[in-house]
């Protein structure tokens, strides 16, 4: 994987989890669920959890990359 690569994959996941957050805030919203409820919804959720991770884990790669 190249810096390109890592960069592509890295801004398509992050727009991915935005759009994941996003839907879950939006359906909160419709069920008059409080913010605090669904920003917990948005934090114990196991898709959005390992998509963290693996942005994080792109970006260490990225920053081997760069240094080498």
């Amino acid at each position: 994987m190249d810096k390109q690569d890592i960069l592509l994959s890295k801004k398509l996941i992050s727009s991915y989890k935005e759009r994941l957050e996003n839907e879950i805030i939006n359906r909160s919203n419709k069920l008059r669920i409080p913010q605090k409820i669904s920003q917990e919804i948005i934090d114990n959720n196991s898709e959005i959890n390992e998509l963290r991770i693996i942005l994080k884990t792109l970006e260490k790669t990225r920053s081997s990359i760069v240094e080498s």
